[in-house]
């Protein structure tokens, strides 16, 4: 089953997360997954939006994702990316594919 990745995140050094983004790609291309988006003014349709960036990644499933994160090249760019900033990851899943 699909999953996602959602990133809401306030990025409060951009020096270093620039570190972090320089290795993202490469960390990402061996698994089965895509960025979906990166935005940073999200339309606000209800409630607060206070963080500097959100980003979106489909994986094709849950395995692939931990396989990602857990990888030594993701692990190697993360410390960028957490002190640089601050915010929350979820992982949510998609809805099952029906083959009508």
């Amino acid at each position: 089953m699909t999953v996602y990745a959602i990133a809401t995140l306030n990025i409060h050094d951009r020096s270093t997360y620039a570190q972090y983004e320089s290795g993202f790609m490469a960390a990402l291309e061996n698994y089965d997954a895509k960025i979906l988006s990166v935005d940073e003014s999200p339309l606000v349709l209800e409630g607060q939006w206070s963080f500097t960036r959100t980003v979106i990644l489909e994986f094709a499933n849950a395995g692939e994702l931990q396989r990602w994160y857990g990888s030594d090249a993701y692990q190697a760019i993360l410390p960028h990316r957490k002190a640089a900033s601050d915010g929350h990851v979820v992982v949510v899943n998609g809805l099952p594919v029906h083959n009508d």
